[in-house]
């Protein structure tokens, strides 16, 4: 039985369990299937109360991917579900892989428009 498939056996005992279900997110991720690790980490930003640090790997696997203004995003929330927890040191990490990605993403924008003027 594989890593993840004990994590899913141990889920249907308890369904609700954050760190098994992030767990399985990270085994996703392990096994290189990114956009699953995404939906997992996703749903658990959107419970009841939100996981902060999927905010954070989901947006460090966005960047990888590629997805830049996707992640950023989930930055921006995952901070500001972060300070409303009181988790500052999770805040201020998030905080600074924002700001680390820069402009990244946002030249492929600029040079379509350079080529307009062609």
């Amino acid at each position: 039985m594989s890593r993840r498939e004990k994590i899913e056996a141990m889920l249907l005992d308890d369904p609700t369990d954050t760190f098994l279900r992030y767990s399985l997110a990270m085994e996703f991720r392990s096994e290189g299937n990114q956009e699953q690790s995404l939906v997992k980490l996703g749903e658990l930003t959107r419970d009841s109360e939100p996981y902060v640090p999927a905010f954070f790997m989901a947006g460090q696997q966005l960047v990888e991917l590629g997805r830049v203004n996707e992640a950023r995003t989930m930055l921006r929330d995952g901070i500001e579900e972060a300070r409303r927890q009181g988790n500052s040191h999770a805040a201020a990490e998030m905080s600074e892989l924002l700001a680390s990605i820069g402009s990244l993403g946002e030249s492929s924008d600029n040079e379509s428009d350079e080529d307009d003027d062609l």
